[in-house]
């Protein structure tokens, strides 16, 4: 009987001539390091890592087999030998870790950001500007082959298998809906034809690699869009793929255009595995779930019920690349999970920059951000364990020195504590359960309830200043009326709101308090569904049915001064769905708003010229905060030898930035 804490997550498995050493994938994400070649020295190095962290299967973002098919203009490209042979230096340091990586073959169709893009047909896509032309029947077939040969290269540049991109709306998942194929040739018109460039990209493969090689197919379970495929013509297509030779069916949920969140925090953990288990039933080849799959838990239940064969975690490895590792030798609580914010990942890699992660900032920077030991042990003290201080002690102490964490707070966190208070954002808690454990691993001296003063750091050589922000006070007539109170009141609990709620400050923390008010606490995984219109994909095509409506806590209207559309300035790729949120829960938006007073009445504005009463019983203040410096100026006119820092909000107050705030911990803890 075996004692590994996780059994079937360990376990090994044969796929074709490859044996993986556990079940874990690290699936496919686009860190913007793959396109330039002066770049694939890093991409070793972050893979490396990983690898050594125990990933059983490594997959890399996509790389396209046609320039035709870039992501964006000189994007990465496996169409040459000189390709392969410059990826050597990738797929050897991932051996040299005894790991094992595919290459992932994708062509970007429709979803390309350049002008020169080949669709299935020419219909553009709400998520690109620009519109593709139609490939003619000769360019499809070209592409079949095209994608086959980069399946030929990527196994003579020392890759361990590759996975075919059929999902998220890219190309063949085009190919595949009636929504993006209205050709009438031999590669559309009917559902077998529609399948027909995918099951002809697999069948050509395997016939230029031969039995052994593995060949992993991306499917799309959901295609959670108008016109997507039918639960009928998915598992059609898995058996049609497996016939052709494919050796692992992984699955994706939702194409990118997609109006429902797939792996946003707000998503429910593992929330998309039922349907992985209804196709596994359907074939004979493995099969990897994903998808919101954060912890080596989550991941051993999926294993252990017969849901999945494999199951692939993308993020978390962003977040820590050890996950396996620490979880084979019973540290599972010393992983830092991915919160699923999108912050420092995708909303990089959607606005052309390189990913990292918010919680992990030596994500894709492993040979700039380096953390070597220190020559010289100093005596370091960090005011503040918000993020930015928590980060900073924990690399200090990393690194050897000797660190004392001073916080006037009864417990850590900081800011991050209101922020997990959020309904959808509770994972947050996970990074502060990582760094009570870290600072207790590494035996980091924590004071509690303790404020310190400038005459009691003199002893230390390095200070770092992390003491925060204040929540921004305003200056309308009223402001000291009973009904005014700040965010921070709200979600932690000192003020509970009344039924009717006027929230001041439309930014992020509006937005989130505003999600906070409206929300009735006990909102299973099937409500969240039926709120955005998931149905079961053998009734609905594409799993899309019609949205079911929240039933608020209570009544709010979210006011703002700027004349913008309210959210404009959220995240990248999750904004829209906080925004959402607001509709669904009827949230009252008000932009342009002059304030005037409150009053026993309520909240009284200017709005367009015009006065407006937002009848309530509290005003919810949001707008903005104000940096925490008095330690920090007063240090500094005391002069001496300390040497003096100051990281995160105490530095710039400036909508709670936990990305910057981490980051900035992290890269003065190492510099020290």
């Amino acid at each position: 009987m075996s004692t590994s804490p996780f059994p079937h997550l360990l376990a090994p498995l044969t796929v074709g001539d490859l044996t993986l050493r556990n079940r874990t994938v690290m699936g496919s994400m686009h860190t913007g390091l793959e396109d330039a070649v002066r770049d694939l020295p890093k991409l070793a190095a972050y893979y490396a890592e990983r690898a050594r962290g125990g990933a059983g299967l490594i997959v890399t973002g996509g790389y396209s087999p046609t320039k035709r098919g870039w992501l964006k203009p000189l994007a990465g490209e496996m169409s040459t030998r000189l390709h392969a042979a410059r990826h050597r230096q990738v797929t050897d340091a991932v051996h040299a870790e005894g790991g094992a990586i595919a290459l992932q073959v994708l062509h970007a169709g429709r979803y390309a950001y350049h002008p020169f893009s080949r669709g299935a047909s020419a219909r553009k896509s709400p998520i690109t500007p620009f519109r593709p032309k139609a490939m003619s029947s000769r360019e499809v077939d070209a592409t079949a082959t095209a994608f086959a040969r980069s399946v030929a290269l990527a196994r003579k540049a020392g890759y361990d298998a590759v996975e075919v991109m059929g999902s998220e709306g890219y190309l063949l998942n085009q190919f595949l809906a009636a929504r993006t194929n209205d050709r009438t040739d031999a590669w559309g018109g009917t559902a077998e034809k529609r399948m027909r460039l995918a099951v002809e990209v697999v069948r050509r493969s395997r016939e230029l690699v031969g039995d052994g090689f593995p060949i992993v197919f991306r499917t799309s379970l959901l295609d959670l869009v108008e016109d997507g495929q039918t639960w009928e013509e998915t598992v059609e297509l898995a058996q049609r793929l497996e016939a052709a030779g494919v050796s692992v069916l992984n699955t994706g949920i939702g194409w990118h255009e997609a109006r429902v969140p797939t792996i946003i925090t707000q998503v429910p953990r593992a929330a998309w595995v039922e349907h992985t288990a209804r196709l596994r039933a359907a074939v004979s080849v493995p099969v990897c779930a994903s998808n919101r799959i954060s912890t080596p838990d989550e991941a051993e239940r999926i294993l252990a019920d017969g849901s999945a064969d494999l199951v692939s975690m993308a993020r978390p490895w962003l977040a820590d690349p050890a996950i396996v590792t620490k979880a084979a030798a019973g540290r599972a609580d010393e992983i830092n999970t991915c919160i699923a914010c999108n912050q420092a990942c995708l909303d990089h890699t959607f606005s052309g920059r390189k990913a990292s992660c918010l919680v992990n900032p030596r994500a894709c920077r492993e040979t700039e951000l380096v953390l070597a030991p220190t020559r010289r042990r100093r005596r370091v003290a960090v005011v503040g364990a918000g993020p930015a201080g928590l980060s900073a002690a924990v690399t200090a102490a990393e690194r050897g020195h000797e660190v004392t964490l001073l916080e006037a707070a009864p417990e850590i966190g900081g800011q991050f504590r209101l922020a997990m208070a959020v309904p959808g954002k509770e994972d947050f808690a996970e990074t502060l359960r990582y760094y009570t454990r870290r600072l207790e691993v590494l035996g980091v001296d924590v004071r509690t309830s303790t404020r310190a003063e400038a005459g009691d750091l003199a002893a230390y050589d390095d200070v770092v200043v992390a003491t925060g922000v204040v929540p921004r006070t305003v200056d309308f007539d009223g402001a000291d009326h009973p009904k005014v109170v700040s965010y921070a009141d709200v979600l932690s609990g000192r003020v509970v709101p009344g039924r009717r709620v006027a929230v001041v400050g439309a930014g992020g923390i509006g937005v989130d308090v505003s999600v906070w008010l409206t929300h009735l606490p006990g909102e299973t995984l099937e409500d969240w569904k039926a709120h955005w219109g998931v149905g079961d994909p053998s009734l609905h095509r594409g799993g899309l049915t019609e949205p079911k409506p929240r039933t608020p806590a209570r009544e709010v209207t979210l006011v703002q001064r700027k004349t913008t559309p309210i959210g404009k300035g959220l995240g990248k790729t999750s904004g829209w769905a906080h925004r959402a949120v607001l509709k669904q829960s009827g949230v009252v938006q008000v932009s342009g708003a002059t304030y005037v007073r409150v009053d026993d009445e309520g909240l009284h504005l200017l709005v367009d010229g015009e006065p407006r009463v937002v009848a309530c019983d509290h005003v919810v203040v949001c707008a903005g905060q104000e940096s925490v410096r008095d330690l920090h100026d007063a240090l500094a006119a005391a002069g001496g030898d300390t040497r003096l820092h100051l990281v995160g909000g105490a530095d710039v107050a400036a909508e709670l930035d936990a990305e910057r705030a981490i980051r900035q911990g992290t890269e003065v803890a190492a510099a020290i």
